[in-house]
């Protein structure tokens, strides 16, 4: 017999994939419209283009925040304060590639991720034998500062519990232009469908093979298909630093927003050990 606890956290998962597809969707019909817009209008209309796109995007993201910040309106939930500072000076880069980029890390190697975050530095050790074209397009991407100036722009904590980072929009629906493969899914970690706290793992659509540059933190155990490439593990340190964020809450009330957080990457490196 199935609990209250457990259709809860049916709801919630189902949710969080109805999320991904949508996103992608979304990204996908706009890229489209470009498309044939630029063919129309040709070279003449390229600034009233460029001008058109963003009213598109603007309107696609405010679908996607209508949708998901609606019961904030409702349930105008009290925050906790912002545990955080200010971020550092910096403005996100827009830069994408159309195909991932080619091996250049040493996969017999150890290779550690750190995220220097206004919350504090998030160390995270990765798994490169076990996920290597997962953390080499990391390397790539850290190397490329894709990633530094970026909000950790949504925080689970009803059902399954993560903060979801690396889209340099903000929206949910941005990446580097490529997809990687889906890699490591029968992790000894990953045990009944459970990704541990400390888990960090790439976000996709639910589809196979569309992660891209998106990946979440796992901050307390949730349970997912294991469809999401585990290619890191927290530091005990890195553990509070999110754990921090965690507490504050997000924005909607509802266990699924943006954080209350100002969780922004100032810096984002790969080094080799």
């Amino acid at each position: 017999m199935v609990t209250q606890e457990q259709r809860k956290r049916q709801l919630a998962r189902e949710k969080f994939l109805r999320q991904q597809q949508r996103r992608t969707a979304a990204r996908r019909k706009a890229r489209m419209r470009n498309s044939v817009i630029a063919s129309v209008l040709g070279v003449i209309l390229v600034g009233s283009l460029a001008l058109y796109t963003t009213d598109v995007l603007k309107d696609d993201d405010k679908t996607n925040a209508s949708s998901e910040t609606s019961p904030s309106a409702q349930a105008s939930p009290s925050k906790a304060p912002d545990p955080c500072d200010k971020p550092a000076a910096g403005k996100v880069k827009s830069e994408t590639w159309k195909k991932e980029p080619a091996m250049t890390i040493d996969e017999s190697a150890k290779y550690t991720m750190k995220l220097a975050t206004t919350c504090g530095e998030i160390d995270i050790a990765l798994k490169t034998s076990a996920a290597p074209h997962t953390v080499n397009s990391f390397n790539f991407l850290a190397g490329k500062g894709f990633f530094d100036h970026t909000k950790c722009h949504r925080l689970t904590t009803n059902g399954i519990y993560v903060l979801q980072c690396g889209d340099p929009t903000g929206s949910g629906s941005g990446g580097p232009g490529y997809t990687i493969p889906d890699e490591n899914l029968k992790d000894k970690s990953l045990k009944g469908n459970v990704y541990p706290a400390g888990t960090v793992a790439m976000a996709n659509t639910g589809q196979a093979h569309t992660g891209g540059s998106q990946f979440f933190l796992v901050f307390q155990d949730s349970q997912l298909p294991p469809s999401y490439t585990p290619f890191g593990t927290i530091s005990d340190s890195g553990m509070k630093v999110l754990k921090k964020i965690a507490a504050a809450g997000e924005s909607t009330g509802q266990g699924d927003g943006a954080p209350n957080a100002t969780v922004v990457i100032n810096k984002a490196t790969v080094t080799k050990s």
